[in-house]
């Protein structure tokens, strides 16, 4: 391995143990390791073990498709495969979001990968998707382009002020956090975004808390307005950078008039679910699998 190969390494790691307001003394004594070497590492005068960049990338809590690129950067081949939703391997998982998203109706869900765009998700989602223009649903639907695009739910939030400010604070922290280059570019797009005609709040809107029951998903619809809130999951213990990055946001109503509302445009519009679990979940029939 050539020098040069060995100081990119240790630039990235110090880039991450920066992010994570880690003195270099400090993240040795989490990852079991001496200030020095750490040093080393980062300068390029010392050449990592696989072992070791493993193990600072864990302490450092570096997502796995970093750690992969790390090992990269180190000489060493990935760690972590990255699968497709349709391939064989990933079957169970596939069922498994399927069934989730599928007896989650009539409420809304769906599922994101990291970059917040939509993978999956279920027939209930064409509540608030149903209408959504062709340029918001390719390649592939973003939550926060549809969220915040003024040809999205924008103009049809009640509280759009306090949704753009929770939505851009969750970006922003992700953004600081990563230092992911796409989730800066959709953070720098989206704060651009004007605010619809008549909108609550704007640009300047207050800082409002983080809880998503505080800042609910109010939504004017033709059938009655929606109050919702949302939990995320996530799977345990990923070996997989797909699955790792995979979350499922699920909608529920705030209150009894938006459950009722639910329910009987799920009796109308719904029918009986799919009887094939293979069957993909989709927002308004796009949104698939990239």
């Amino acid at each position: 391995m050539s020098e040069r190969d060995q100081a990119r390494v240790g630039v990235l790691l110090r880039k991450w143990r920066q992010r994570r307001k880690l003195s270099q003394l400090e993240l040795a004594l989490k990852a079991g390791s001496s200030a020095r070497h750490v040093s080393c590492v980062e300068t390029g005068r010392a050449q990592p073990s696989r072992e070791m960049v493993l193990r600072l990338a864990a302490t450092l809590d570096v997502p796995l498709r970093e750690r992969n690129t790390l090992l990269l950067a180190a000489g060493y081949a990935p760690a972590y495969r990255e699968s497709g939703l349709d391939d064989d391997g990933f079957a169970a998982v596939r069922a498994a979001l399927d069934t989730m998203l599928t007896a989650h109706e009539p409420y809304p869900a769906v599922v994101v990968d990291r970059w917040w765009n939509v993978r999956l998700g279920n027939r209930a989602m064409t509540v608030l998707t149903g209408d959504t223009p062709e340029h918001l649903l390719a390649p592939a639907p973003n939550v926060f382009r549809l969220v915040l695009h003024p040809d999205g739910l924008a103009p049809k939030l009640v509280n759009y002020g306090q949704v753009r400010s929770l939505f851009l604070e969750r970006l922003h922290r992700q953004v600081e956090e990563t230092g992911d280059p796409h989730l800066e570019a959709l953070l720098s797009e989206v704060r651009g975004y004007p605010a619809p005609p008549g909108a609550e709040g704007s640009a300047g809107a207050d800082p409002v808390l983080r809880s998503p029951v505080e800042v609910p998903l109010r939504v004017r619809t033709p059938h009655g307005e929606l109050a919702m809130f949302s939990t995320m999951a996530t799977f345990g213990a990923p070996g997989d950078v797909t699955l790792s990055e995979l979350a499922i946001e699920l909608f529920y109503p705030l209150d009894d008039a938006t459950a009722a509302l639910l329910r009987g445009l799920g009796d109308v519009t719904l029918g009986p679910p799919p009887d094939t679990a293979g069957v993909p979940a989709s927002v308004g029939r796009s949104g698939g699998p990239r």
